[in-house]
């Protein structure tokens, strides 16, 4: 499903409009991204966590040449799934 087929469900579901379940939807989403790269956490009970992880430094390597790379360290968005989300996916 893309964002498109999404606004559509959302509105059939909320009998909205496709403009106003739009608008909605890209509020929530902008604000979920602004949230997490403050890092700060958003906690949906039952849906999940979205929050800023810290991901330490470590050696790769290049696949085409196989010579040894400084990956550095960085903070990375992620989201664990809840409970009842988790149970449903089953």
């Amino acid at each position: 499903m893309n964002k498109e087929e999404l606004v559509k469900e959302i509105a059939k579901k909320a009998k909205v409009s496709q403009k106003d379940a739009a608008e909605v939807l890209n509020a929530t989403l902008d604000t979920i991204e602004k949230t997490v790269s403050k890092g700060k956490k958003i906690t949906l009970v039952g849906f999940g966590t979205f929050e800023a992880r810290k991901r330490a430094a470590r050696t790769g390597r290049n696949p085409q040449t196989g010579s040894e790379i400084k990956i550095p360290a960085k903070t990375v968005p992620a989201f664990s799934a809840g409970k009842k989300f988790k149970e449903l996916v089953k």
